[in-house]
């Protein structure tokens, strides 16, 4: 867990916010207006709320933003005995914009993990989100032929690939259980940095001062790891149909680096269109699979135009 007053040199500014209402001391930033309507950012793997630190000062100025950190990442803690399954996540966060926040009206901007968290969120509470902003994710909602997607895109993705045969040869614990030594090559070979120019001393340490001991390393092997070797006991019931419908009906985007090799596009556009045949894709062939990182300019006009037009 990062210190709380930790800024990074000052690339980090942004006051700590904590609660324990899920059981764990989870960090959260919450800034701007108390009056704006609320956009909540979703960080993935293997990042936290640094993710979004280009974004948030323009954002803030018009909006209440708040920016929680999974648990097992970030400023927030890394229990013991927890699962780190997706369904875990998501009731932290509903403990978080529902219960501790009472959030309505929500912007939902998400990026890798945070796509399934904050959709899971969403399909709890549809009353409660107004609209989503996807980046370099997925928006899972039981529909036909995304499963055929997502099993084309694990076969194929050079990250899959890599995790797959680490899990099969026995190496995945210990390359991710030192993912405080290994996060940079896993986020500039494996899922693609675009802009390599942008990795710095500080950058580094943000990104892997989390990680310092192999059991603060659980949230970030968790995720891939019920993916390439899943538990048939935690596999999630599917979602209701009621609550799919609502939100489809929503205002909804896909932003999209074309040149990630997590998530291939080829795969993830058209697992978007079985949700929104109709929604806005918009394509950003320089950038990788992290583009807060690599075009968090072209992201944030994006999103200002969403939120203008809907």
């Amino acid at each position: 867990m990062i210190a709380a007053t930790e800024t990074f040199d000052g690339t980090w500014p942004f006051p700590p916010c904590f609660t324990e209402s899920a059981g764990f001391r989870q960090h959260y930033v919450d800034i701007g207006p108390r009056d704006g309507a609320p956009i909540v950012l979703l960080h993935g793997e293997p990042t936290w709320g640094y993710l979004w630190r280009h974004l948030m000062g323009p954002l803030s100025a018009t909006h209440r933003v708040v920016v929680p950190d999974h648990m097992g990442f970030g400023k927030s803690a890394t229990p013991a005995g927890r699962g780190y399954l997706a369904e875990e996540h998501i009731d932290n966060l509903t403990a978080l914009l529902a219960d501790d926040l009472g959030l309505t009206d929500i912007t939902l901007v998400m990026h890798d993990w945070g796509g399934p968290i904050g959709t899971g969120f969403a399909l709890r509470h549809p009353d409660r989100v107004a609209r989503l902003f996807a980046t370099n994710t997925v928006v899972p909602l039981g529909l036909p032929g995304y499963d055929e997607l997502f099993a084309a895109n694990l076969a194929e993705s050079a990250w899959f690939r890599w995790a797959v045969s680490a899990q099969a040869s026995g190496t995945l614990e210990q390359i991710l259980g030192n993912a405080g030594s290994t996060v940079c090559h896993l986020m500039l070979a494996l899922q693609t940095i675009a802009r390599p120019e942008i990795i710095t001393p500080t950058w580094v340490r943000a990104y892997a001062a989390h990680f310092g001991t192999r059991a603060d390393c659980q949230g970030v092997l968790r995720f891939p790891q019920q993916l390439v070797a899943p538990d048939p006991a935690t596999v999630p019931a599917e979602p209701n149909p009621e609550a799919v419908a609502a939100l489809r009906a929503k205002p909804a985007i896909l932003v999209e680096g074309m040149r990630d090799t997590a998530l291939l596009p080829r795969h993830m556009v058209p697992a978007f269109r079985l949700a929104y045949p109709d929604a806005p894709v918009i394509e950003l062939p320089h950038a990788g699979h992290f583009t807060p990182e690599d075009a968090p300019g072209e992201l944030l006009t994006a999103l200002e135009l969403f939120l203008h037009t809907t």
